[in-house]
């Protein structure tokens, strides 16, 4: 049987609450690829000039928006692996800043928070 870890849910809700986060952030990041896929082909077929063309900045401006998503993502999924190894490990739910427990409501809300909310706050 697993044995809570000090501030947070129960190991296993937490895998639960890692896992559902995860698969969510993976779909993201496919989503996301194969978006940036088709506008990369859609300005290789068009043969678009970024800088003389109308439509040139909108193609880069929306490249850029889903690079900067796509980031995003991939830094979303790698906090919640980092989060899954704290919960095998038996440090999830206690705070890296300070050492605190994380508040309950939080892990529920944010499954991969490192921090409690006074040392988020301070960054």
């Amino acid at each position: 049987m697993d044995e809570p870890t000090t501030g947070g849910p129960e190991p296993a809700r937490a895998r639960e609450l890692l896992a559902a986060e995860r698969a969510g952030a993976l779909e993201r990041i496919e989503s996301l690829r194969r978006q940036l896929t088709s506008v990369r082909e859609v300005s290789t077929w068009t043969g678009t000039d970024d800088e003389h063309d109308p439509e040139g900045a909108t193609i880069a401006y929306e490249r850029a928006q889903l690079h900067g998503l796509l980031t995003d993502a991939t830094r979303e999924l790698e906090a919640l692996d980092r989060a899954a190894i704290r919960v095998r490990e038996g440090s999830y739910g206690r705070c890296e800043g300070c050492g605190d427990d994380i508040a309950p409501a939080r892990l529920e809300a944010l499954p991969a928070a490192s921090t409690c909310i006074t040392c988020a706050t301070r960054r």
